[in-house]
């Protein structure tokens, strides 16, 4: 070992990122708000298990999953419904800034279209949509169980 830890000079490194996974209370709710949105429904899955249990820290874990994908295939979204032990409430309505997961951002190409067929999913805008510069359309909605998700239609 060198002096920062490291055997010789090999280092791992990440090969990208997998997924982000979110827990939500209304699993379909959450996957028809993310369907609506353009993501793909990858597969879906019940975990539990003294694995599971081990991986996450919990005893008696039983969780639904839904894997989605956005279109282009490079990213994944894992919606998460506990089932036992039952999620603790957070704050749906916690303001932006609040220490932790911020947002997720998706890049889309009309806005004013996305925005009218995810308002009957719940979808809220958190601020404005507001024109960034010369080069963006931007907003921040909040979508099921709070999720922040803000959106980025490039405009030039």
């Amino acid at each position: 070992m060198n002096d920062t830890g490291q055997r010789g000079s090999r280092r791992g490194t990440i090969q990208r990122m997998d997924n982000i996974a979110i827990v939500v209370d209304d699993l379909p709710a959450a996957m028809a708000f993310f369907a609506e949105l353009g993501l793909e429904l990858e597969g879906e899955a019940t975990v539990e298990g003294s694995a599971v249990d081990r991986l996450v820290g919990l005893e008696g874990v039983r969780s639904d999953i839904a894997m989605m994908r956005t279109p282009d295939g490079h990213g994944r979204l894992e919606l998460t419904k506990y089932r036992t032990p039952p999620s603790r409430d957070g704050d749906p309505d916690a303001p932006t800034n609040t220490l932790g997961a911020h947002r997720i951002m998706f890049a889309v190409d009309d806005m004013d279209d996305i925005l009218d067929r995810l308002r009957p999913h719940g979808a809220e805008l958190i601020g404005d949509l507001v024109q960034y510069e010369n080069s963006y359309r931007l907003c921040y909605l909040r979508g099921p169980a709070g999720i922040v998700v803000a959106l980025a239609e490039q405009t030039t």
